[in-house]
């Protein structure tokens, strides 16, 4: 594994809670940081926490673990301050383009099967394989055989390469599948359709409670928002109920993140003094 690769996996932290001190941080950090030209003092990056509602000490303490974790390199550029982790800025495109941009797959798409036989002396790393694919969306056929929307196929074998266990997994591209019964039975299967409904509820009803300040609101929504591109594959209409919430939450996503972007922007703009450009 490379230098890069073993970083990345350390990144791209999956378990961060959103609404916690750590995943705000970390959306902070992420949605603001690359437009900064990737440093920040470490006094405005605290003030930037304090509008977020987080207290100075607190906020300090969740940066310290950012740097353990490796999203951030201290470094002084006349104040102390933080710069992005270069290995860390691939992680971040990828989630903007899952965030942003999320993909839901027609009738006529492709499928990814990934199917692996991963020997007891490994099995770490089957767990890591297993929850890693979950969080990408993949359902689960069998335990040895998983499935996804054919366009995460990249994002399987990046999986596979980044845990080494890409020698005992097998690929397949698929078209729709032949089920006993109907394709919404098979997905419900598959997938945890009844706890991804719950999600995408939640989501909607947590809009009612977003702040007034557009940049507390923007930060918000995006941590709030973005486990769920993740976690719902995205599935064709053939295999959802009539009644799935899924692109109501994607539309309400998409109309406020578009309101309060350039608001969020203009005040990160002037509480580090004007010093951002666009990267």
């Amino acid at each position: 594994m490379t230098s890069e690769r073993a970083a990345a996996t350390v990144l791209d932290d999956i378990d961060a809670r959103p609404g916690s001190t750590a995943s705000l941080l970390r959306t902070l950090v992420g949605l603001f940081l690359r437009p900064l030209g990737g440093w920040i003092s470490a006094a405005d990056l605290v003030a930037l926490a304090g509008d977020l509602g987080i207290e100075s000490g607190v906020a300090r303490t969740g940066i310290a673990r950012l740097k353990q974790k490796g999203l951030l390199i201290a470094e002084r550029s006349g104040p102390i301050g933080y710069r992005l982790n270069p290995a860390a800025v691939s992680m971040l495109e990828r989630g903007d383009r899952r965030i942003f941009r999320m993909r839901e797959m027609t009738d006529s798409d492709t499928w990814c099967l990934v199917s692996f036989s991963i020997p007891e002396s490994a099995r770490s790393i089957r767990h890591q394989l297993r929850r890693r694919l979950h969080w990408i969306g993949a359902g689960v056929v069998s335990p040895a055989l998983w499935i996804c929307p054919g366009h995460l196929q990249a994002e399987a074998l990046q999986i596979l390469e980044e845990l080494g266990a890409r020698r005992w997994a097998t690929l397949f591209q698929a078209s729709a599948p032949v089920v006993a019964g109907t394709l919404v039975e098979a997905a419900a299967q598959w997938w945890d359709l009844a706890a991804l409904r719950t999600e995408h509820l939640a989501f909607q009803e947590s809009l009612t409670t977003l702040p007034d300040d557009p940049f507390a609101a923007y930060v918000q929504l995006i941590d709030r928002w973005r486990v769920l591109p993740y976690t719902d594959p995205g599935l064709p209409p053939s295999m959802l109920p009539a009644d799935w919430p899924g692109r109501r939450s994607f539309d309400e996503f998409a109309r406020l993140s578009t309101d309060l972007a350039g608001a969020a922007e203009e005040h990160v703009r002037a509480r580090v003094g004007g010093r951002a450009h666009v990267a």
